[in-house]
Order: structure tokens, then sequence, then C-alpha cells
């Protein structure tokens, strides 16, 4: 299963894989090269399919906890100041994606968006630490009845060039429900209450709609 923001790029790709084909057993003659780029053209094309994939989750519905929007790799647990919402002390978790993570973003939390805004920005390397405040992002937050305001931010990386955001205010955000989808290799920050119990540990490998970040503490 592909997500619906490669349909356009995985058509033109296999227009180009089966021209390329068709180019090379007519041009070249010399049976091991000929061979050679058969199978470069195929990887880019398995490249590209993997790249969009869109496996199914299964997510667990829970109101008290906060599911990994995205698969990756923990880069970040830290106490930083949120200055963009909030304007005040939160638990920031990264997730790092690399180019062959799914790069479906969900949503963490059940609730209903309150406040979702895209910025412009550079495209410095995702685990920079000015890359949430310099680089193409948007930030959406969802308002959870339990959990409360729960922000997270898709981040554009050194390769990521298009950030895809569907949450709108006044949307009703479904926990584990596609909410979005970064091109190429990229990172998502959640921010979260204080006193939040943090489930992950650093460069733990997380996945999207299922992991566990973190969850109403007591």
């Amino acid at each position: 299963m592909f997500h619906k923001e490669g349909n356009t790029i995985i058509l033109v790709t296999f227009i180009i894989t089966i021209a390329s084909f068709l180019l090379v057993d007519y041009t070249i003659n010399i049976p091991w090269l000929r061979i050679t780029l058969m199978v470069a053209i195929a990887a880019l094309l398995i490249i590209v399919l993997q790249f969009f994939r869109n496996p199914k989750r299964h997510t667990v519905l829970n109101e008290n906890q906060v599911l990994s929007p995205v698969d990756g790799k923990v880069v970040v647990i830290e106490e930083v100041f949120e200055k963009e919402f909030f304007k005040d002390k939160r638990l920031q978790v990264s997730v790092f994606m690399s180019p062959i993570n799914v790069h479906v973003t969900r949503y963490p939390i059940s609730g209903d968006v309150v406040f979702s805004k895209y910025h412009p920005g550079k495209y410095l390397v995702a685990w920079h630490p000015k890359a949430s405040e310099e680089n193409e992002r948007t930030t959406v937050v969802v308002e959870n009845k339990t959990y409360g305001p729960v922000l997270y931010r898709q981040i554009a990386g050194a390769l990521a060039k298009r950030i895809v955001n569907y949450a709108k205010p006044k949307d009703n955000a479904v926990q584990g429900k596609d909410s979005g989808f970064i091109k190429f290799g990229s990172r998502v920050d959640l921010y979260l209450p204080l006193d939040t119990k943090i489930n992950v540990e650093l460069n733990q490998k997380v996945r999207g709609g299922e992991s566990i970040i973190a969850e109403v503490n007591g």
C-alpha cells in the first residue's frame, strides 16, 4: 500500500523505468553492462516505492497516551522553552526519520485541532539544534480532554523539500490516523506537559501510530 502523496512520482518513475529498460536493451550490446544498468534502474524504482509505502498500523486508542507520530529513532528528550504556541517550558521528544523510514505523519493523540501553521525556512540537517526554529516546518496542536494540548512539529531536513500537513483548525483528530507526509528525510518534535511520564529512551526506534511515547503520570 502506497501513500497518495507518492502517486505522481511513482507513476513517472514507472514510465521512466520502462523507457530506460527498453533503451538499454536496444542500445547496449555488452551483456554485463546491460545487466548492471538494468539492476541500477530497478533499484531506483524500489527505492521510490519503499519511500512512499504506507503500511497499515494497529493503533490502540487511548486518551491517556501519546503515540509516536512517525517511524524513526528518538534523538531528543529534554526540557525546553516552546516559543510559538505555549510560550512556556515543555518536554520535547524528537523522532528522526532517515530516507528509508516510513514518512507518513500520524496524529499522536485524539482531540480537536486548535492550531495549525506552516513556516517556510531553511533545510539544515534534521538533527541540527536550530532545525526546530529555522527549517521549513509546520506546527499542529491537538487539544485532548485528558492530556490537554499536545503540540507536534513536522520539520524538513536537508533532503526534505516538501512538507504535507492535512490538519486544519476545528478538525477532529483521531489518534493514529494520517495527518500528513514529509518527503525525503526529516524530523518530528513533540511538546508535552512537564509532568508527563516518558516511555522511550534516546536512540530507541519507534513506529508511528503504535509506539507509546508518553502517558499521563499517575
